[in-house]
C-alpha cells in the first residue's frame, strides 16, 4: 500500500485533489467510493471522514479532509513541487487568502445560488460572502490581467480557484466573465490538469460500462 492514499469519486470535488496530486508528482493509491454502494457512508470510511464526504487523503497515517486543506497540506508536504510560497515568505499571506476564499465565500455563494437563496441587503452584512456580486467582483479583481494569483508562479491557490471557476461556469453557478474564462482555461491546460482529467474521465467511462 502507498503511504499516500486518495479517497474520491470522479464525479465530485475529488477531481480538484486528483489534479493537485498530479501536480505533486508523488505515487499515490486511489480508492474510489461508489455512490450507488453507499461506500462513503460505511463504517470504514466514516472512521476516516465522519462527514461521509469525499475527497480525503491519508498520508503516513495523517488524515486530511476538505479540499482547500488537502491542497495546502500537499503543497507543504511536498515542497519540491513548488506549489506554495516557502514558509516565511510575504507571499504566504495572499496565497492563503485566495486559497481559502475559494473554500469560504465562493462555496457559500454557489450553495446559496443552487438553493435559490438571495440574501436581503440586511442579511448580507451577517453573511461571510455578502452576496454573489461581491464574490464575483472580488474574483475578477484578483485575476483580471494576471497569470497567477500570487507572485510569478503557479500555486495551489491557482489550482483551487481555476477549478471553482471552471466548474461554476460549466454548470451555470458562476457567471461567465472574460477574465474568468481566460484565467481558468490557461491553468486547465497544464499537463497535470490534463492527466487528472484523463484519469477521472476514464473512471467515469469504466463505471458506465454494463457488467459482464
Amino acid at each position: 500500500m502507498s503511504d499516500l492514499v486518495f479517497y474520491t469519486n470522479p464525479m465530485s470535488r475529488g477531481r480538484i485533489i486528483r489534479w493537485m496530486l498530479e501536480e505533486v508528482g508523488q505515487p499515490y493509491e486511489t480508492k474510489v467510493l461508489q455512490w450507488e454502494t453507499g461506500a462513503a457512508k460505511g463504517a470504514d470510511y466514516l472512521a476516516i471522514n465522519p462527514m461521509g464526504k469525499v475527497p480525503a487523503i491519508v498520508h503516513d497515517g495523517v488524515v486530511v479532509t476538505e479540499c482547500a486543506a488537502i491542497c495546502a497540506y500537499l503543497a507543504d508536504a511536498f515542497p519540491q513541487a513548488g506549489l506554495a510560497p516557502p514558509p516565511g515568505s510575504r507571499l504566504r499571506g495572499p496565497y492563503y487568502r485566495w486559497l481559502f476564499f475559494g473554500a469560504g465565500p465562493i462555496e457559500q455563494a454557489v450553495a446559496a445560488k443552487m438553493m435559490n437563496l438571495e440574501p436581503t441587503v440586511e442579511q448580507r452584512t451577517s453573511l461571510g460572502y455578502g452576496c454573489m456580486e461581491d464574490v464575483l467582483a472580488a474574483i475578477e479583481g484578483a485575476v483580471e490581467g494576471r497569470t497567477y494569483l500570487v507572485g510569478d508562479s503557479f500555486t495551489a491557490a491557482d489550482l483551487y480557484l481555476a477549478s471553482h471557476l471552471s466548474w461554476g461556469m460549466n454548470f451555470g453557478t458562476l457567471e461567465k466573465r472574460p477574465a474568468f474564462e481566460t484565467y481558468a482555461e490557461r491553468h486547465l491546460q497544464r499537463p497535470a490538469a490534463l492527466r487528472a482529467d484523463e484519469i477521472d474521465n476514464a473512471l467515469i467511462a469504466a463505471a458506465a460500462q454494463p457488467s459482464a
